[in-house]
């Protein structure tokens, strides 16, 4: 060969040596290019990401502390009154001895809302009380006192009847006097007749007879007024104040 011949092959070589080197190089850096990439890439995680939202079935967290409503307590189904509980009524009729008779039923209106310890209306205005009458004695005279006395047994409250023990601690009775009777009139006619026989034997003649019968009139109606029967009576409307001895249970509604 001649030189020039291994000149050019020795060129030749030390080219291909510097091309190899070349592409050492270039895998070299690739190969560390693809280690970083490996590096810094996220792991693989079954984790869910923080802007990935949650289940449906799981409420977010709450960053304050959160309110809760008690339940509601359920509805009372009754209402007591305690005894010693008091309330008015009103007569629904007029009753007076004259007439009545113990063991006659009368009834009475409840005058305004009644209300146990927690303003729950139990017995409301306009409920009707039933009750009897025990005693009914009219007085024997003006100076004398008569009685009537009334008892109850039972009031309703929306339609529906409860027994009651109570008792019917006043009432607004008014003293009525009967008036001139039969009886009154016998009483003056007697004393009257009594009256002109004792004038006429007195002075002996008719002026006598007037004057004693005159007397004797005047006498016999002072009698009859001293034993004029004198009704106790209670007027349409009149005030009774009644108080319960026992308690009272109603239901709600």
């Amino acid at each position: 060969m001649t030189r020039n011949h291994w000149m050019r092959l020795s060129a030749a070589v030390s080219v291909a040596a510097l091309l190899g080197c070349v592409k050492g190089e270039q895998a070299g850096q690739s190969a560390d290019s693809t280690a970083r990439n490996l590096t810094l890439a996220p792991t693989e995680s079954t984790a869910a990401m923080k802007d990935v939202p949650p289940p449906a079935d799981k409420a977010p967290p709450t960053t304050g502390e959160r309110k809760v409503t008690p339940p509601k307590p359920p509805a009372p189904t009754s209402f007591k009154l305690s005894a010693g509980t008091g309330f008015s009524a009103s007569a629904d009729d007029s009753i007076t001895t004259r007439s009545a008779k113990a063991g006659d039923s009368f009834t009475a209106t409840v005058s305004e809302n009644v209300k146990d310890a927690a303003g729950h209306v139990v017995i409301p205005a306009g409920a009707r009380v039933s009750g009897t009458i025990v005693r009914a004695d009219p007085a024997p005279n003006p100076r004398a006192t008569g009685t009537l006395e009334l008892s109850v047994s039972s009031v309703s409250v929306r339609g529906r009847s409860y027994s009651l023990a109570a008792t019917v601690e006043s009432k607004d009775t008014v003293m009525q006097g009967r008036g001139v009777t039969g009886a009154d009139a016998a009483k003056v006619a007697g004393g009257a007749a009594i009256g002109a026989l004792a004038g006429k034997l007195l002075g002996k003649n008719a002026k006598g007879a007037v004057i004693g019968g005159a007397a004797g009139a005047a006498a016999g109606a002072a009698a009859a007024a001293r034993s004029r029967d004198v009704d106790v009576v209670l007027p349409k409307g009149a005030g009774l104040r009644i108080r319960l001895t026992g308690a009272l249970t109603v239901a709600a509604r």
